[in-house]
């Protein structure tokens, strides 16, 4: 080969290399981007859809001075229990199983995580000698334990 091919061929390999990624960039104007705002709107439909669930809504002041009778370090799980216990008895939420239920799905109590902070918050030996909560029902049964909104 001589030296004018040699340098006739190593232009032509530079310009298919530099028109790929070209291709590639393009993106069909088709195709949607989900941008953070979309997320969000999503977001608020799951809310509204557990809004529109709820078939209860009750606001209680628990008492927690039951837990200071423990030790210091079992106080605040023994606050944590306590607030299940009266959860469970004023929204006569039934959790036992019984022969005649057995197939069908128990009702489920969550207590949210702001909840869990505020009973922790000052460590595991004070925990707070009352909680203000938002308790929601819903349709299946199962109950939903939210922090007060004025806390």
């Amino acid at each position: 080969m001589t030296q004018e091919t040699k340098q006739e061929q190593i232009p032509q390999e530079t310009t298919e290399l530099a028109e790929a990624p070209q291709e590639t960039t393009q993106i069909p104007a088709e195709t949607p981007i989900e941008t953070e705002a979309s997320t969000t709107e999503t977001k608020a439909q799951r809310k509204k859809k557990e809004t529109e669930q709820v078939v209860e809504e009750r606001f209680y002041t628990i008492p927690l001075q039951k837990a200071l009778i423990r030790p210091p370090k079992k106080r605040a799980p023994r606050a944590m229990t306590l607030i299940k216990i009266f959860i469970t008895k004023h929204m006569k939420l039934n959790l036992k199983v019984s022969e005649e239920e057995e197939e069908e799905e128990l009702p489920q109590l969550v207590i949210s995580q702001e909840v869990n902070e505020k009973v922790w918050a000052r460590g595991i030996e004070k925990p707070p000698r009352k909680i203000k909560v938002r308790v929601t029902k819903d349709s299946d049964g199962n109950v939903s334990v939210f922090l007060a909104e004025n806390q």
